[in-house]
């Protein structure tokens, strides 16, 4: 298409040009599912030039390369280039068209986005299926932000459904409260945790994890068919494990991921359960962690920039076979994540992709991170998602979820809440992991770890 120059250049961040290259090409899909038929054609167009390309000027930009470094140049947007509406069969029944849509979201995760135009597009999907009336997929490159700028842009797009005049408000994220240490003692565990933590994290980039039921081994794997399940889990459920075990949400939900993933893999082949399994978990390292409005993501000194502000800690998943019941493989969950969280390796680990990137390229960065992600078993990521129901257009918002495209990861797992619920949602590699088989354990993890909660406050 032909550009018309807006604006002088502004450099990629470090990070955009790490997921922006040819060892790496990263992107979230957001899935809106809508609990009325939608029929936005006719103001699709109104919506995305005056409520969706004002939030940034990224989503009016597209990348160029000068010297070696990439930079942002704003063009002209043709929205028509931006919007798909797919045709699928008619009169099909639900369970027919969430096919269609897995389908559509395996292609979608595997595409690379064009050359010369901005990197977004919006899939409006007017079939019915399980869970919705219609559904809404917007991706966006990982170039334009992270999921914590991107849900920011999604919410300033969207209205509360009871009283548009009112804010949406989110979950507080309040931390259980942890025993004071003594100075010394802090800084000493600090030392020694990001000293393992980082020679952990610097071997991944050459081990791989063992093949199991939930990894394959396979090359280009972000190129392969994929399968998308999710799951719905009660928030005031998760809350009363977590005030039981004295936790965070996080620590719960994640202890009974991989307590979930290890009965699948015990169940598919029982000598997988003594298996070398890592999980990589994307943080926010930002100073705050609420949203706030994109005009003050935007300001030059905000606390909570537009961007991509993240980094990841490697997690080994506990074994089953050391832990007697579902509580003791929680508590130990969440005494390793604890660790984690007082270590610098993470931050340590994005120094060296600056260095890596200085004296090398980007692409070298780009090949670093690739080569650990692929290493590793799943990935990890959650957000925090609105306590009122949202509205696009006056359409009512039942659900949303959301996905990442362009991992070398044959399992990732997110994690977003909305309306006192909890949405997980599995890619999985296709012909690999048996989505069915998965969820029923799933819920077997969540029940166990339930009754072991009951028995513990019983005695």
């Amino acid at each position: 298409m032909e550009l018309e120059e807006l604006e002088g250049l502004e450099p990629v961040s470090p990070n955009g040009q790490y997921f922006s290259s040819d060892a790496l090409s990263l992107s979230i899909l957001a899935v809106l599912e809508f609990e009325i038929p939608i029929d936005l054609e006719s103001q699709a167009m109104f919506l995305l030039k005056n409520v969706f390309l004002p939030i940034s000027p990224r989503f009016s930009s597209i990348m160029v390369e000068n010297n070696g470094k990439k930079e942002w140049k704003r063009v002209e947007v043709k929205l028509e280039d931006h919007l798909y509406i797919p045709t699928f069969p008619s009169n099909l029944s639900p369970k027919s068209y969430d096919k269609y849509i897995d389908d559509y979201l395996s292609k979608l995760s595997t595409e690379r986005f064009p050359q010369g135009k901005p990197l977004w597009e919006v899939h409006i999907i007017n079939y019915p299926t399980s869970n919705a009336a219609g559904n809404i997929i917007i991706k966006f490159h990982h170039a334009l932000g992270d999921g914590y700028s991107l849900m920011g842009a999604l919410i300033s797009s969207l209205r509360r459904a009871d009283d548009p005049s009112l804010p949406l408000t989110f979950p507080s994220q309040q931390r259980s409260e942890s025993k004071k240490e003594n100075f010394v003692t802090k800084t000493f565990s600090v030392v020694c945790n990001t000293i393992s933590d980082f020679w952990s994290a610097s071997l991944k980039i050459m081990k791989e994890d063992d093949l199991t039921p939930i990894k394959s081994g396979n090359d280009a794997i972000e190129f392969r068919p994929s399968t998308v399940s999710t799951m719905t889990f009660s928030l005031d459920q998760i809350k009363s494990i977590k005030n039981k075990l004295g936790m965070t949400v996080n620590d719960v939900l994640t202890g009974m991921i991989f307590f979930g993933t290890r009965l699948y893999m015990q169940e598919i082949n029982q000598s997988s359960s003594k298996a070398d399994c890592t999980s990589l978990m994307l943080i926010n390292t930002r100073l705050i962690g609420d949203y706030v409005s994109i005009e003050e993501m935007m300001k030059p000194n905000s606390k909570t920039p537009w961007g991509n502000r993240f980094t990841w800690v490697q997690i080994s998943v506990p074994k089953l076979t050391q832990f007697s019941n579902a509580l003791d493989f929680i508590r130990n969950t969440h005494k390793i994540i604890k660790k984690k969280r007082s270590s610098l390796a993470a931050y340590l680990s994005s120094g060296l992709l600056e260095i890596l990137n200085k004296y090398g390229s980007h692409e070298a960065s780009s090949r670093y991170i690739h080569n650990t992600v692929k290493n590793s078993s799943m990935v990890i990521s959650n957000m925090i998602g609105p306590v009122e129901k949202m509205s696009l257009a006056n359409y009512p918002i039942k659900g949303l979820y959301f996905l990442m495209g362009g991992i070398p990861q044959g399992f990732q797992i997110t994690i977003v809440s909305y309306m006192g619920k909890v949405r997980l949602a599995f890619k999985m590699e296709k012909g690999l992991i048996d989505p069915q088989k998965f969820e029923s354990c799933m819920q077997n993890a969540l029940e166990m770890i339930l009754k072991d909660s009951d028995l513990m406050r019983n005695n």
